[in-house]
């Protein structure tokens, strides 16, 4: 069985994560997308809201589950689980350069999980959490996000974030 692990802190997921996962799904027997969660970094939405956002975007994906994991390096989360493969995207040159020398460090650690890299068409290339989040607040942004995130997140920022 091959099994990968696809993380991030998806604060929130976008429509860039969601292809990840759909490609990944396809590639791998059982995807395990998990969350990331660092006690020492600063998140926009509470882990258990992340959870829910992405269990509600990747429902009915098959081979697909979705968890956390608290304070501990990937590859050996990763290798905690039975994967031996990690997914990761990489967008632009500094998702690369960054991507690569983790992929080295990593196999300094677990040689035996693979690191496989997938890049987004063009259309989602610079969708990220944080480009999402900086377009929340003026006139007319609810039109501007729907187009970058999956609906059940939609939903959930203009839950957030629309008060009449």
């Amino acid at each position: 069985m091959r099994r990968a692990v696809y993380a991030g802190s998806f604060d929130p997921i976008t429509n860039g994560h969601l292809w990840l996962v759909e490609q990944g799904a396809q590639l791998f027997d059982e995807l395990i997308v998990a969350i990331g969660d660092n006690p020492e970094k600063r998140y926009t939405f509470p882990l258990h809201e992340r959870l829910g956002m992405l269990h509600a975007s990747l429902a009915g994906l098959p081979g697909v589950t979705v968890t956390s994991f608290l304070n501990q390096y990937l590859v050996n989360y990763a290798r905690s689980v039975g994967a031996s493969y990690i997914l990761r995207g990489i967008r632009d040159g500094r998702d690369y350069e960054y991507e690569r020398g983790m992929r080295h460090v990593n196999d300094d650690l677990q040689p035996e999980v693979t690191t496989i890299f997938l890049m987004p068409p063009r259309r989602i290339a610079e969708v990220s959490s944080s480009m999402v989040k900086a377009l929340i607040g003026p006139a007319g942004w609810p039109e501007i996000v729907q187009r970058y995130v999956p609906a059940p997140v939609y939903a959930h920022l203009l839950t957030r974030y629309c008060h009449d």
